[in-house]
């Protein structure tokens, strides 16, 4: 289950696994199901073990792929800010045979009437349309956000409405401002976008429930553009209570989050109220993704994994090491938080068994340090180079056989 909205707007809904769209604001709590008459049969998205979906890019743009002969039904849907909001349902006939698209309500508008041809061969509530769908070609719907609206509209509308592709560009644009990955494993990226994309969405987690993750949350939001004076005075119980809460990588990363926060506000004395209260050893980090503590601090995870702030002036680059499956695939990841005012770019490159590691560091000055990887190896340069020794796993990798090697 995922979100889907538009920033700024108050309009919420819920997208299933199967492509249903359940409004936050629904009296009944109906979603809008959809369901397709192919050559064969009807095909009912919730109940076919042959349905994949995914987010464009990891935003909130959600594509379901159902089987049908010949082919597959790909149902889209997304919002757009347009005229106060729509969301947009579109149906592409992947297929060589044409097929006929069922919709369990008819509120919403469209660039051509519904068929008049009596829905047959499955139980479909009162109000429900159909629209064929050509072999290769597409329809597309629209829910008005702002006032209900139904029925035909001119085919323009619809049709200037941005595209899914758009859409999810644009939510890539917003959610890089918080750092940007390019990563050997694409799930990861997917992974961080899609936890950006929701809490955006949704917001922080209460304060009241889980102040350490209401205040990883927050830095990361204002790191995507939201401003940072409002927030200043929900953090002071947020940060009062997290500091005396048992020291961890958690804890530790949403002081820093509160840092970040409050430099950004211009509150430089609360800045260095929370520098004293972090503590001075350094706290461990988990190599293993967090299995408890919700959306925030796996988000945080993954981010700190790579650049995180590990006291007063000094940041560790690859905290988690090097994952074994990244060796010799080149790598590299943008303005990543380390600091109050400060951000790391770095990049990753093999030269043989030993990865190559060039930085720069915007902001306040830090020293780097990459002690999983690298012991020894630190930096005061706002920008530069270094080799840095294989990875033991590298060095003691027998070499590949014919087996081990894929032809193209």
């Amino acid at each position: 289950m995922g979100s889907i909205g538009v920033l700024g707007g108050r309009w919420r809904a819920s997208v299933s696994e199967s492509g249903s769209i359940l409004s936050w604001d629904s009296v009944d709590g109906t979603p809008l199901d959809w369901f397709i008459a192919a050559d064969d049969r009807w095909h009912i998205p919730s109940d076919e073990a042959a349905v994949r979906q995914r987010r464009l890019h990891g935003a909130p743009v959600f594509e379901t792929r159902l089987r049908v002969p010949t082919g597959d039904a790909v149902h889209r849907v997304w919002c757009v800010a347009d005229g106060g909001g729509y969301t947009v349902v579109e149906i592409e006939n992947d297929s060589t045979l044409p097929f006929a698209v069922a919709f369990n309500s008819s509120d919403f508008l469209s660039a051509r009437p519904a068929s008049n041809v009596p829905i047959e061969g499955i139980s479909l509530p009162a109000g429900s349309v159909v629209f064929p769908v050509g072999h290769h070609s597409t329809i597309r719907v629209a829910l008005a956000h702002s006032a209900s609206a139904s029925g035909v509209a001119p085919a323009q509308l619809l049709d200037g409405l941005a595209s899914a592709e758009q859409v999810a560009r644009g939510w890539t644009s917003v959610l890089d401002r918080a750092g940007r990955m390019e990563l050997p494993d694409e799930s990861v990226v997917a992974d961080v976008a899609r936890l950006r994309a929701e809490l955006a969405l949704n917001g922080p987690v209460a304060e009241s429930a889980d102040p350490t993750g209401f205040l990883i949350d927050v830095g990361q939001l204002v790191r995507q553009g939201e401003r940072a004076e409002p927030w200043v005075p929900e953090l002071v119980d947020a940060v009062s209570t997290v500091g005396r809460l048992q020291y961890a990588w958690d804890t530790a990363a949403a002081l820093d989050a509160a840092a970040r926060i409050l430099a950004a506000a211009g509150e430089a004395r609360a800045v260095r109220d929370v520098a004293r209260m972090r503590r001075s050893e350094i706290a461990s980090f988990p190599h293993d993704a967090p299995v408890t503590g919700g959306a925030s601090r796996l988000l945080a995870w993954h981010e700190l994994r790579l650049a995180r702030c590990v006291g007063a002036g000094v940041a560790e680059l690859m905290a988690g090491g090097i994952p074994s499956s990244w060796h010799g695939v080149n790598f590299e990841v943008h303005d990543l938080s380390i600091g109050p005012s400060s951000t790391v770019s770095f990049a990753v490159r093999w030269h043989g068994e030993r990865p190559a590691v060039l930085w720069q560091v915007d902001g306040a000055p830090i020293r780097l340090t990459a002690p999983a990887v690298a012991p020894g190896w630190s930096s005061n340069l706002g920008k530069g180079e270094a080799l840095w020794p294989a990875p033991v796993s590298v060095m003691a990798a027998p070499a590949p056989t014919s087996d081990d090697i894929s032809f193209s």
